[in-house]
């Protein structure tokens, strides 16, 4: 495209030699400014695109339906937003993307206390220094551990997901359709080796199953299904969402 974003469609072959749909979108980071917005009450990520000009969007961070509020730290504007937090000890250890001119993505105690710009917190962590870091049973941001915070265990078995992943010169928006006899899902190992074997030095997993919403565009992409078979049109009203606009 004459921005240098490109969109690519792929089907990737599980361990147990099943197949799954991927929708990525390379966006060159010399040319691309990345944005998080925090809705006031869930919206639907591709009508909020529409109402609001965007072309280019993935969900982020989780939230709590039942009262609605985000699960984990957001920051707008070096401002915390109200949230639920993680519970303890895992609060420190989830992963983020902090965005203050340049995007990055690291556990939380790995970014100063007061961070400038915008955060919000996901995970786990996929890939690290360009290998994948992720194993279900080391269960190191406590995603096993503090799995009562969600509706289910998000570590447990293939499902939709999305991903957000750094490379060299690039930003990977990935998302996976799952939950149907045509598409798998992908477990997080699995969303981990597909980061890694994109060239991602950095990768982290954003909010998945019926939440998975990748724009590109102008529309979306993915296929969101609530549970096996049964399709959620247009995917679930989500509570953050990252923004990927043209830099100046």
């Amino acid at each position: 495209m004459d921005d240098g974003r490109a969109y690519e469609l792929l089907r990737f072959r599980t361990r147990d030699g099943g197949e799954t749909t991927v929708y990525l979108v390379r966006h060159p980071v010399a040319r691309t400014r990345v944005t998080l917005t925090c809705f006031t009450s869930p919206e639907r990520l591709d009508h909020w695109c529409v109402a609001n000009g965007h072309r280019e969007a993935i969900v982020a961070g989780f939230f709590l339906r039942d009262p609605y509020r985000p699960l984990g730290e957001v920051r707008i504007g070096g401002e915390l937003v109200a949230h639920e937090p993680v519970a303890a000890p895992w609060q420190a250890l989830r992963g983020c993307v902090h965005v203050d001119g340049e995007v990055r993505l690291a556990p939380r105690d790995e970014l100063v206390t007061e961070p400038a710009g915008e955060l919000v917190q996901a995970g786990p962590l996929l890939v690290r220094d360009g290998a994948p870091a992720y194993r279900r049973e080391h269960d190191p941001e406590g995603f096993r551990a503090g799995a009562a915070q969600f509706d289910s265990d998000i570590t447990d078995g293939r499902h939709p997901r999305a991903a957000l992943g750094l490379a060299n010169d690039r930003l990977y928006a990935v998302a996976c359709d799952g939950r149907s006899r045509h598409d798998a899902g992908l477990t997080l190992e699995e969303l981990a080796a597909l980061m890694a074997a994109l060239d991602c030095h950095t990768a982290l997993n954003l909010d998945g199953g019926g939440s998975t919403s990748l724009v590109s565009g102008g529309r979306l992409r993915n296929r969101p299904r609530k549970s096996y078979e049964l399709p959620e049109p247009g995917g679930r009203p989500v509570s953050t969402a990252l923004v990927f606009l043209p830099r100046g």
